[in-house]
């Protein structure tokens, strides 16, 4: 599919069109930073941005990836790294179900596991995605499923909630690390003709809220205690939560195993902004043999594009020792790695208002979902049908309804007239509206209505938002971009549990406060300066 027109492929570019020469003098020239060719392959942000020589090389390698076409090797990395969109949203969704059988077990204040939930994938979308900015996407990529789910499997047998809530916050630090890292690699694998595809990535999210539902239905909803008041509910009659935590940990520990033997290759784009041409065009061949095709591209091609200045390998006549490596990778996690994103004007504005929109988000989102089974159970019980059975239903309900949302987010950005800006606002402002509706409910038919919409619509968003914000970062700082995007959101997803803490969740009132961000939100997409629609990562 063309990335511009959305209908038929986009035609081979050629490697002979322009030298080397051109090339870096297309860098270089304040008009238009972008080589030559259809739509697809001009880059985001124009010449302005970034550095000449690496935006030369960035297109030589984006037109490499062109030539080679969406292949084999392109989809496996769609299905590995579709497994963290998986976890991101299966895990949120995992302490959602579990919320209720767990306190009517150990007799807790609830808002304190989503607490210790969101302080961990806090940590770990900081972590795991500066780090792949700092020691590489292979090494984040294939540990962070592992912890996930080891971790989930150790909670399964936890004596009381302060092991509980512990366990839960380290195997979200796996989870966080996820997207920040995963949407990275897919984006610089794939071909500019198919960057569609990392917005459609996000059907695995929708199958992650589905699979989470699927499971609990029969094991949380058959080996639970019903709603108690006061609490009586010893472990022998309420494994369901056990159980399920079991299922969830075994399946990322499969996942991990798929994915630590798949032959993830280093980022080409990545590798080139280090100063490792040679490894760059190294793996340019390895993904073209994967593919069953041949490559142009040589080493030559990259250097007479001239030294990238920003590379990290510095000449050295004595070995570091590990302590100099290991103060040397601190060193980055400060404000030098975080610097280039706000480099010119545009691009500090786009960056602020992304962090901005996914720290709107983060509050909004846990603030009405991580409690929605809660809520539904409790509304269920007024109108006389809040049984664990019903309640699991409808989240099994609501969750089928994310896949076909993240469909249609996927065609929708390559239109015209919306892109990725305007389908964004879109589905954030009617995420919105049909939250602030669903207070008018009246009957649990009429309320799980409403969550249908909601739910449809903000798949939608958020595979959108999965995929803009990578857009808009350049790979050599890509991670640490997505960090400070997914750090946002996940502070501001700290403050929904602690404000649950002191609010009557069984009032409408954190229902108002979700809906109103989120329309907030809405309209803050569409200050975005960039838009990414037809445009090639760089």
């Amino acid at each position: 599919m063309d990335a511009t027109t959305g209908n038929s492929p986009a035609p081979v570019l050629d490697h002979d069109k322009k030298d080397s020469a051109s090339l870096k003098a297309d860098a270089s020239n304040d008009d238009s930073a972008s080589v030559e060719v259809n739509s697809a392959a001009d880059d985001v942000f124009g010449g302005d941005t970034i550095d000449p020589v690496y935006l030369a090389k960035a297109h030589l390698l984006n037109r490499a990836l062109q030539d080679i076409g969406m292949g084999r090797y392109n989809w496996w990395v769609f299905v590995v790294t579709g497994f963290g969109w998986l976890a991101d949203n299966l895990w949120p969704i995992v302490t959602g179900l579990i919320l209720t059988p767990v306190v009517n077990e150990f007799v807790f204040d609830g808002p304190f596991l989503k607490l210790a939930q969101n302080i961990g994938l806090l940590v770990g979308a900081v972590f795991w995605g500066v780090g792949a900015d700092i020691w590489g996407r292979r090494v984040s990529f294939n540990i962070t499923l592992f912890i996930t789910g080891a971790f989930a499997l150790a909670a399964g047998g936890s004596p009381n909630y302060v092991t509980l809530c512990a366990l839960t916050a380290v195997w979200s630090v796996g989870v966080g690390g996820n997207l920040p890292v995963d949407s990275a690699i897919f984006l610089e694998f794939v071909p500019a003709s198919h960057q569609y595809l990392l917005t459609v990535l996000s059907i695995w999210w929708a199958f992650g809220q589905l699979l989470g539902s699927l499971v609990a239905w029969p094991l949380i909803g058959n080996y639970s205690c019903e709603v108690a008041d006061p609490p009586n509910c010893p472990r022998g009659d309420n494994m369901g939560w056990r159980y399920f935590l079991f299922a969830m940990g075994g399946l990322m520990i499969l996942l991990w195993v798929v994915r630590f033997l798949f032959p993830l290759y280093e980022s080409p784009k990545y590798l080139m902004g280090r100063g490792e041409d040679e490894k760059a065009v190294s793996v340019i061949h390895k993904v073209a043999a994967f593919n069953g095709k041949t490559s142009t591209l040589s080493i030559e091609d990259l250097r007479a594009l001239g030294a990238y200045g920003g590379s990290d390998k510095v000449a050295t006549s004595t070995r570091p020792t590990a302590l100099d490596t290991i103060r040397g990778h601190i060193g980055k996690f400060g404000g030098a790695s975080v610097r280039p994103l706000f480099a010119t004007r545009k691009l500090a504005w786009s960056t602020s208002l992304l962090i901005a929109l996914w720290a709107i988000i983060g509050l909004a989102f846990p603030l009405y979902n991580s409690f929605v089974t809660y809520y539904l159970a409790t509304r269920g019980a007024t109108f006389g049908d809040g049984s664990v059975y019903i309640t699991y239903r409808n989240q099994v309900i609501l969750s089928v309804l994310g896949v076909p949302g993240a469909l249609l987010a996927g065609y929708m950005v390559e239109l015209p007239l919306l892109g990725r800006r305007g389908t964004l606002s879109i589905s954030t402002l009617l995420t919105g509206v049909f939250i602030l509706a669903s207070t008018s409910a009246r009957s649990s038919d009429a309320l799980l209505a409403w969550n249908c919409l909601y739910s449809f619509f903000s798949n939608m968003m958020y595979g959108v938002l999965y995929a803009l914000s990578p857009e808009l970062f350049p790979t050599k700082e890509r991670g640490t971009g997505n960090a400070l995007t997914a750090a946002a959101n996940r502070v501001f997803g700290i403050m929904a549990p602690i404000i649950a803490l002191y609010a009557d969740l069984t009032t409408a009132v954190p229902i108002y406060v979700a809906g109103a961000l989120f329309l907030l939100a809405g309209f803050i997409a569409l200050l975005l300066p960039f838009e990414s629609r037809g445009k090639a990562s760089i």
